[in-house]
C-alpha cells in the first residue's frame, strides 16, 4: 500500500544569519552592547581613581608660639610642589584639636623651636589613608630641614575597623539595597508604574524597606559585628535617608527610561559614585575629576556622613545629609511626574510595563 504524499513543498533549511536574528533581538544586542560600555566604565573609573593616590590640598593646621614662625612654616608647607598641603596658622594646641575633632582640618604641625622635634596631630578616623598621607608628606618636609616629627593619633580608628573602611562598606551595602529594591519593583510589575497612585505605593514601598535596611545595616555593624562605633540611632537614620536617596533615583531613572534606567543607576551610584566616594582613598588623595564629584554623590555622601557620625561625635554632616536628602526629593518627584505624564499620555493601564 503507497501513502499519500503531500504537494506542498519542503520548507527551506534557514541559514545561520536568520537564526542568530532570531535568538538575539536588535534590542537585545543594543542593552549587550550598553553592557559592555557599563564594564567598561567600570573598569576605567575604578582604576582612575585609584591606580595613583596624590596627596592634594590636605588640610593643615599649623600651630608654633611665634607668629612669625608660624607665617613662614604655613607659608612653607603650602608652596610644597604639587600643592599637597592646605596648611592655615591656628593659635594654639587646643584650637587644633577642636578643628581636627570637628573635621575643619586633617590633622595638626604643632613646631617647637627650641629643639628640632615636631608633633603632628591626626585623625585616622577620617581615613587611614590619609592619615598616612598627611604623616609622609610632613615627614618628608621635617627631614629636609634636619627635624624629626612623632605622629599621635588623636581620632583614632575603633579596634574592630580595619583601617576606617567599616562605615565604607556599611554604605555600599546600603546602596545596593537601594537600587536592587527599586530594581525589583520593576522587574516584577513594569519599570514604569501606570499612575501616580502607584508610583505613590512604590515609593512607600521603598521608604519601608529603607527604615528596616538602616536600622539593621546600623545593628549589624555596631553591636553584632562590633566594626563601628557611634550612635546607632544616627546611624539608622543615615542608612533610612541613603537607601531611600538610591532606591529614589533607580526609581526616577526606570521612570524616565524604563528598564534602561537600572543600568543608569549602576553608572551613577557604583561606577562614579563607589570610586569617589573618599572609602579606600578619602577625597585629597583622588584625581580631581572624583575628588570634585564624590561629596555630591550618594556614596560619597554617606562615607562622609557615616565617619563623622562614627569618629567625629556627628561633627559636619549637614552638607552631606543635605546632599542625599536632595537626591532622595529629586528621584522621588521624577518618580511621580514620570507617572503624572505617562497618564496623562494616555499609557497603558495594564500590562508589564503598567504595573503597579
Amino acid at each position: 500500500m503507497t501513502l499519500p504524499t503531500s504537494d506542498a513543498p519542503e520548507a527551506a533549511p534557514r541559514g545561520f544569519l536568520a537564526e542568530v536574528k532570531d535568538a538575539v533581538t536588535t534590542r537585545a544586542a543594543l542593552l549587550v552592547i550598553g553592557v559592555l560600555a557599563l564594564q567598561l566604565a567600570f573598569i576605567t573609573s575604578y582604576i582612575g581613581a585609584f591606580h595613583h593616590p596624590k596627596p592634594h590640598e590636605i588640610k593643615l593646621a599649623v600651630v608654633t608660639p611665634v607668629q612669625q614662625l608660624t607665617d613662614r612654616t604655613v607659608a612653607q608647607l603650602s608652596a610644597l610642589p604639587g600643592d599637597p598641603l592646605d596648611a592655615r596658622a591656628v593659635r594654639d594646641e587646643a584650637t587644633a584639636r577642636k578643628q581636627i575633632k570637628e573635621r575643619e582640618v586633617d590633622g595638626a604641625l604643632l613646631v617647637d623651636p627650641r629643639g628640632t622635634a615636631d608633633r603632628l596631630l591626626v585623625a585616622s578616623g577620617g581615613g587611614a589613608s590619609l592619615s598616612q598621607a598627611l604623616a609622609e608628606v610632613v615627614a618628608v618636609t621635617e627631614a629636609a630641614q634636619h627635624r624629626t616629627v612623632e605622629v599621635a593619633d588623636v581620632v583614632p580608628v575603633d579596634a574592630g575597623d580595619s583601617r576606617g573602611l567599616s562605615s565604607f562598606y556599611l554604605v555600599v551595602g546600603w546602596c545596593v539595597g537601594g537600587y536592587l529594591c527599586a530594581a525589583i519593583l520593576a522587574i516584577s510589575a513594569g519599570a514604569r508604574p501606570a499612575n501616580a497612585a502607584r508610583a505613590l505605593i512604590r515609593l512607600g514601598a521603598l521608604l519601608a524597606y529603607s527604615i528596616v535596611a538602616g536600622l539593621l545595616g546600623a545593628v549589624i555593624a555596631g553591636p553584632v559585628l562590633g566594626a563601628l562605633p557611634g550612635s546607632i540611632v544616627a546611624l539608622w537614620g543615615l542608612g533610612t535617608l541613603l537607601v531611600f536617596a538610591v532606591g529614589a533615583l533607580t526609581l526616577a531613572l526606570q521612570g524616565l527610561a524604563g528598564v534602561i534606567g537600572i543600568g543608569l543607576a549602576i553608572l551613577v551610584v557604583v561606577v562614579l559614585g563607589n570610586p569617589s566616594a573618599g572609602g579606600a582613598y578619602p577625597w585629597p588623595l583622588l584625581p580631581p575629576f572624583w575628588r570634585a564629584i564624590g561629596p555630591y554623590f550618594p556614596p560619597g555622601a554617606g562615607t562622609y556622613a557615616a565617619r563623622s557620625i562614627a569618629y567625629f561625635r556627628g561633627n559636619d554632616t549637614a552638607v552631606s545629609m543635605l546632599v542625599l536628602a536632595a537626591w532622595a526629593v529629586v528621584g522621588a518627584a521624577v518618580t511621580l511626574a514620570c507617572a503624572l505624564n505617562r497618564k496623562g499620555a494616555g499609557g497603558p493601564a495594564k500590562g508589564a510595563e503598567a504595573g503597579a
